[in-house]
């Protein structure tokens, strides 16, 4: 298995690309076999110039850079606003924000809905806005259909992928979120397991192409732990497949502040992006009428303002500032908030994230000067 490296960020620049037009433009007089040599390298380097940047080590590297993520205008949550991808774009910068990740499927952004016109146009509206779009969310589930192996229910989801990454490269991005797999019952773990092993080798081939990396979110069941995702990453082994890593999962699996920042030690090598919000446990009991009382039921989870939940974001950000982590921190607002889902709340706990993260810019600075 590799060993994971630091990779560049960004798109070459200027003179990058000059240097390789001018390289393939020498191409013409080599042998077609030393010719084909050449151009792969090429393509392995640009590759790796459009690749996310891996933590670098040292703390005063990491900058806090908020994006806003547009499944908190979805209305996908029971009394949550919706607007259209053009109104959210528009909420953001008008709320602070100078970056965005948006939902890659309806009713934001599905490929299937934006032609080649369509992208042009959103893409240059990203620029009129002066906004930066960081990442889509693509939204998988490489287990579905475990019970119905005569379905491709795999290449299904790696296809779909690969749209989005074809959409991704369009509108100036190169990175896609995507999940891993449910845990279904009565079927081998292993077996489940191996499909998101394949989901993932397939979908980041196919988003190699288009030069854009895939994240994994700790979001579904399978490989939920940072000890079985970093396993999972190794034995995907694609330079272009890395991780999305949260805090909120590691909180809901009550591991102490210690671990979850020994989670961020161990994730280092392949963190470029991580997706926050917080949230509160409201206790459920249901009444057993035989014995006259109550019995503990599993808590529901809401939404609260960054800094009013359960989280402990402050262990968790000065982890991803010890390893010198290099990428964006999105937010969400994916359940029922505190406050409701009005347009008006959704904007006010959206403006507590920028005012949450000033504290860690502060602590940023102070790092760098020392």
């Amino acid at each position: 298995m590799r060993t994971p490296r630091a990779r560049g960020g960004g798109c070459p620049s200027i003179p990058e690309y000059c240097q390789i037009t001018n390289v393939i433009g020498k191409l013409g007089a080599m042998k077609s076999s030393t010719c084909i040599a050449f151009i792969v390298v090429l393509i392995l380097g640009f590759q790796m110039l459009t690749a996310q940047q891996t933590p670098t080590g040292n703390p005063k590297d990491f900058k806090v850079k908020p994006c806003l993520h547009s499944v908190s205008y979805a209305g996908v949550w029971r009394g949550q606003a919706q607007l259209s991808v053009d109104e959210f774009l528009v909420k953001a910068k008008e709320l602070g924000f100078n970056s965005v990740m948006l939902v890659a499927k309806r009713p934001h952004l599905s490929p299937v809905d934006y032609d080649d016109a369509a992208r042009k146009r959103l893409k240059a509206r990203l620029q009129e806005l002066g906004l930066t779009l960081v990442a889509l969310a693509g939204y998988t589930d490489f287990t579905a259909g475990v019970d119905r192996p005569g379905i491709p229910h795999t290449e299904i989801q790696a296809t779909y992928l690969a749209e989005v990454a074809k959409l991704a490269r369009d509108l100036g991005t190169n990175m896609v979120r995507v999940f891993t797999g449910y845990e279904r019952p009565g079927v081998p773990y292993d077996r489940q397991y191996a499909m998101v092993v394949e989901g993932l080798r397939l979908a980041g081939k196919k988003a190699a192409d288009y030069g854009v990396t895939l994240v994994v979110q700790n979001h579904h069941d399978i490989a939920l732990h940072h000890d079985t995702m970093y396993w999972l990453l190794k034995e995907v082994n694609l330079p272009n497949v890395m991780a999305g890593w949260d805090a909120w999962s590691p909180t809901l699996e009550k591991l102490s502040s210690e671990e979850i920042r020994q989670s961020v030690l161990l994730m280092k090598p392949f963190i470029v992006h991580t997706i926050a919000a917080d949230y509160v446990r409201h206790p459920r009991f249901k009444y057993e009428n035989e014995l006259t009382n109550y019995v503990r039921q599993e808590d529901v989870l809401r939404a609260v303002p960054m800094g009013e939940g359960i989280i402990d974001y402050k262990t968790f950000f000065n982890a991803l500032r010890e390893i010198g982590y290099q990428g964006y921190i999105a937010y969400e607002m994916c359940e029922v908030l505190d406050g409701g889902g009005s347009i008006e709340n959704l904007d006010r706990t959206a403006k507590k994230f920028l005012d949450y993260l000033k504290q860690f810019e502060a602590t940023s600075m102070s790092s760098s000067l020392k």
